[in-house]
């Protein structure tokens, strides 16, 4: 039987994974998730979220989150000796509140009932409103005016006030439900709240996922008491202390003991949120080392020795589990927009991802793409289509190779001068998600930020950083080790930059400053 395994759960949007480490041997064990739309259907969110009449309102049930922990652990069982865990850390999506009464903090778990029927009475508040949750417009601008501005909130917390962040909408629960909100004992994230359930009490938050609440102080890593005092009254007494990723939550719960054999010495590594989380997954955590991932929004992190904020508040400093802070900016324009000019041009992707760079040259013939099909985050700027040179006429250009290398080169000097203020030039930029396949678009990431480019071999980067944090805080194992073992590359896919091309990108990132101020900005 294999020993000094462990285990990082994951609970994203959609899912909750299991991925444990085997120290031993380098290898990732095993890989597994409960899909919530598909695995517990009875819960009504198809996506991982409840559907509401109005968009803007996005929450999920945190019974679903426990219920798919309980219905994780018996398929792993048949799969798994849990008794050969050694240490247990995990990852949840950032921003999620969850609101709990005062019959959580005196909860002592029956294994012979499941956690649905252990914590169903245990809620202020039934749902809990996730990260994509954007109905707070009215709280935060209640929120920057008590504090002399958003800028206020940038610069002690590491993020403008935000909508998806937690402050505002426990202020939008207190102002909406105030007998709900003075029943409320404790205010967890999603992550806080399943570290508490592992460990059967109440747990701290941790630095990388407290910076995600526009609450958490950079300077004193404590709650700001002024800013609580603008949220809301006597919140201060409903949140749990904020601690260091690396701090120990306490023993696995006895529920988790006798119900799926733990041993009871296994410990609980206090969790995070899933960007820091990933950030350790990525192998990242340390300096001169950035994360590109592609997805429907593409996102720009990299760790930070201090904290330092972007003074045009488009950028994010959260807590780095292996100490410091990271920085990250979300781009909303990215694969949507990649696969909007796919398909208004009838490309396949083989042209979209390679072939188009092939016939196009570096720098484009100066030709530049404001890359928003949509409305753009960072930069903030309201659009509908496709600026080609400062016109719309982009149709009309007929080189699809060339419009196909403009749009890319667009979002990837969109990110490098939006990322200039966190003042690191990293020398290794780690690609992930879905586009990170495309040699073209590595290629063009490699030139515009001068720096080699390269892909891990493993996916599932959150709950690989869960179960890193769980080995390097149980077991005392060094993040260069549990780097080298297991952020591993596939150097045949590795793209290093062009010093020329990198030079006709800073003169053309010039061209795209001012084609782009001149639109939006004059």
């Amino acid at each position: 039987m294999k020993k000094d395994l462990f285990l990082g759960l994951d609970c994203s949007t959609q899912s909750l994974t299991a991925l444990i480490l085997d120290l031993a041997n380098g290898e990732i064990l095993l890989t597994k998730s409960v899909n919530f739309g598909k695995d517990l259907p009875q819960y009504n969110s198809p996506s991982g979220y409840l559907q509401n009449a109005n968009p803007q309102v996005v929450h999920a049930d945190p019974l679903m989150w426990i219920d798919a922990l309980d219905l994780l652990f018996t398929q792993l069982k048949s799969e798994i000796d849990f008794s050969a865990i050694k240490g247990i850390s995990g990852s949840g999506q950032q921003h999620a509140s969850v609101y709990l009464n005062k019959n959580f903090l005196d909860l002592k778990c029956d294994s012979k009932k499941s956690l649905v029927e252990n914590y169903r009475n245990c809620f202020s508040r039934k749902t809990a409103p996730i990260w994509m949750d954007t109905s707070t417009t009215k709280q935060c601008k209640e929120m920057a005016d008590a504090l002399g501005g958003s800028k206020v909130f940038s610069e002690r917390t590491g993020s403008a006030v935000i909508e998806r962040f937690s402050g505002s909408q426990i202020r939008k629960f207190w102002q909406e439900n105030e007998a709900s909100y003075n029943n409320t004992a404790r205010i967890h994230l999603c992550s806080s709240f399943l570290c508490s359930v592992l460990c059967g009490k109440d747990a701290a938050i941790d630095f990388g996922d407290g910076a995600g609440m526009n609450m958490l102080n950079l300077q004193t890593l404590s709650f700001d008491e002024e800013i609580m005092k603008a949220i809301a009254p006597d919140l201060k007494s409903k949140m749990p202390e904020c601690k260091a990723s690396t701090e120990i939550a306490g023993n696995i719960s006895d529920y988790f003991v006798e119900k799926y054999n733990f041993k009871k010495e296994v410990l609980i590594n206090l969790f995070t949120g899933d960007n820091p989380s990933s950030l350790v997954g990525v192998g990242a955590m340390t300096a001169g080392n950035a994360t590109i991932s592609l997805g429907t929004s593409d996102t720009f992190f990299a760790s930070m020795p201090s904290a330092k904020t972007d003074p045009h508040m488009y950028g994010h400093v959260f807590g780095n589990p292996a100490g410091g802070f990271m920085s990250l900016i979300c781009f909303r324009n990215g694969s949507l927009a990649r696969e909007a000019l796919k398909n208004s041009l009838e490309l396949d992707w083989e042209f979209f991802d390679n072939t188009a760079f092939l016939n196009s040259p570096v720098a484009n013939d100066e030709n530049v793409m404001i890359p928003f099909i949509s409305d753009e985050i960072t930069p903030r700027v309201n659009s509908d289509a496709f600026t080609l040179n400062g016109t719309q006429e982009f149709q009309e250009y007929k080189n699809k190779a060339q419009l196909v290398r403009a749009l890319i080169e667009g979002q990837f000097m969109n990110m490098r001068l939006r990322g200039l203020w966190m003042g690191v030039s990293p020398k290794l930029i780690i690609l992930t998600g879905g586009a990170s396949k495309s040699q073209g678009i590595a290629k063009v990431i490699a030139d515009i930020f001068n720096a080699k480019v390269v892909r891990l071999t493993t996916s599932n980067s959150a709950a690989l950083g869960a179960a890193m944090r769980a080995a390097n805080a149980v077991g005392h194992i060094d993040w260069k080790i549990l780097t080298e073992k297991f952020c591993k590359t596939d150097s045949s896919l590795d793209v290093n930059p062009d010093a020329s091309a990198h030079e006709k990108y800073l003169a053309l990132s010039e061209k795209f400053t001012k084609v782009l101020n001149e639109k939006y900005f004059s």
